[in-house]
């Protein structure tokens, strides 16, 4: 089969530096901020929960690596699409792509809630204007006028920047990765200056706090507990191979293969020092109880420094919504290039979506604050499982594509060869069924199941709409 190459009317502008910024910025995002206290009671201490971020990072090296060969071969927007089209046929192509679409085109929608939920519960509480004016209530969460109207602002400010091209993009998602870089400084700074290493202890507790507690039994269970949830944490490393297309001349694509894997040792590092930091600011077991523990912890510390610490909040839940708002684009015009959908999402000449594209982005954005705080975790665990299913996929191609394609031309290549990629299958193919799998720490609930299918639906439908539309 014929090398697929990048077009050579799209402007080549991403840096090795601008890749890093938007696996890492996409991988952070907020969580950290959200749910270290959740994190630290479901492992049962600061310990476990450390060890967990690390052993889930480690996991998630081979299939970060192929990421980095197949990419560093066929670089190409949503190449994705094309890996699995070229080893499985069209239909698993289409499959794939449907279902990575809806964990990326989740996670814009899903930061316009975050940003709208923090400007009305911790924002609010400062400035009690914010909740002056209560529109109605959803899913027995509050929706306010004025923290919608702040969180589409910040929405329309991340389009505008997408419409404008990568390279405008790119530039946002270096500054705002380098907020979340002083939003960690700040912490470690704060644990430096009023922490105690003591406050770690003891190294294993079951606790409970709010609707949660530790159902592990010793130290190792802990690691475990958390382990199954960790690549939740994890999912955004693949909007670096979405944008390949837009790559620099000249780009070193070897180095580029080690981006990714780097994003996500780095993003494995910036937990585990978040983890350390908050958790020795005091006792963890009293830290768990707050709500929204680290900010809370902050603001007994110091007011200024807790609400500088909810700028930065707010600044890196952009960083996601700006790569995945550009991982979406691509994926679509891609899958769009394949005759997988209608031909009104191909995109001009030198253009990297086309404007239906960009319409369908925008209006799931602006939706979104709309649905309330309480889509958030639904929207979490669906957006967690089509990612690590498309991801999945991707091996099994790296796979068969080293047997079917030994000649293609390979800058980069997985370590290990076919057994690093074979650890890379067995490891998707483990996170997949844990979360399908009913009792497990991250299955699915019904109303997630029932949002997944609603989706699978629309893609059959999709699909067979498009095939009409051919015959006819």
């Amino acid at each position: 089969m014929a090398a697929v190459t990048p077009s050579d009317s799209q402007k080549h502008s991403l840096s090795l530096w601008n890749f890093f910024t938007i696996g890492f910025g996409a991988i952070i995002g907020t969580g950290w901020i959200f749910l270290v206290g959740e994190w630290l009671v479901i492992s049962g201490g600061p310990l476990p929960a450390m060890l967990a971020f690390l052993l889930g990072a480690l996991l998630l090296l081979p299939v970060g690596a192929v990421f980095g060969e197949l990419t560093s071969s066929l670089p190409l927007d949503g190449g994705m699409v094309e890996y699995v089209d070229r080893t499985y046929g069209k239909t698993a192509s289409f499959v794939t792509g449907w279902l990575l679409l809806l964990s990326n085109i989740i996670m814009c929608p899903w930061e316009t809630i975050a940003i709208s939920t923090l400007f009305a519960q911790m924002f609010g509480s400062i400035f009690p204007l914010l909740r002056s004016v209560k529109l109605y209530t959803v899913l027995g969460a509050d929706v306010y006028l004025w923290p919608t109207l702040i969180a589409l602002g910040f929405a329309a400010f991340i389009i505008r920047q997408n419409l404008h091209g990568a390279a405008a993009a790119a530039k946002t998602q270096a500054f705002l990765t380098k907020a979340l870089l002083c939003g960690l400084l700040l912490a470690v700074i704060s644990a430096v200056d009023s922490g105690s290493l003591s406050d770690w202890e003891p190294a294993f507790q079951q606790v409970a706090a709010a609707n949660l507690q530790t159902k592990a039994t010793s130290l190792a269970a802990g690691v475990l507990a958390l382990l199954t949830v960790t690549p939740f944490f994890y999912t955004g490393f693949d909007t670096i191979p979405q944008q390949a297309e837009e790559a620099a001349q000249g780009l070193d694509w070897h180095r580029f293969g080690r981006i990714i894997s780097l994003s996500l040792l780095a993003a494995g590092g910036f937990y585990m020092i978040c983890i350390a930091a908050f958790s020795s600011l005091m006792p963890w077991t009293a830290f768990v109880q707050e709500p929204l523990a680290a900010l809370a912890c902050l603001r007994q510390l110091n007011f200024t420094l807790y609400f500088v610490m909810l700028c930065i909040t707010v600044l890196g839940a952009l960083g996601p919504m700006n790569s995945f708002y550009a991982s979406s684009a691509r994926l679509v015009t891609a899958m769009a290039r394949k005759q997988q959908l209608p031909l009104i999402f191909t995109p001009p000449p030198g253009k990297p979506a086309a404007a239906s594209t960009h319409a369908l982005l925008i209006f799931c954005t602006v939706l979104a604050p709309f649905l309330g705080g309480n889509m958030l975790l639904p929207l979490t665990n669906v957006a967690a499982l089509t990612f690590m299913f498309a991801c999945t996929m991707v091996c099994l191609a790296c796979y068969r594509l080293r047997r079917s394609e030994p000649a293609l031309h390979r800058p980069y290549k997985v370590p290990g060869g076919r057994f690093g990629i074979g650890c890379a299958c067995a490891i998707g193919s483990c996170i997949v069924a844990l979360m399908l799998l009913p009792g497990s720490a991250a299955s699915l609930n019904p109303a997630e199941y029932l949002l997944l299918s609603a989706w699978i639906v629309l893609g059959a439908l999709v699909k067979a709409l498009h095939r009409y539309g051919h015959r006819a």
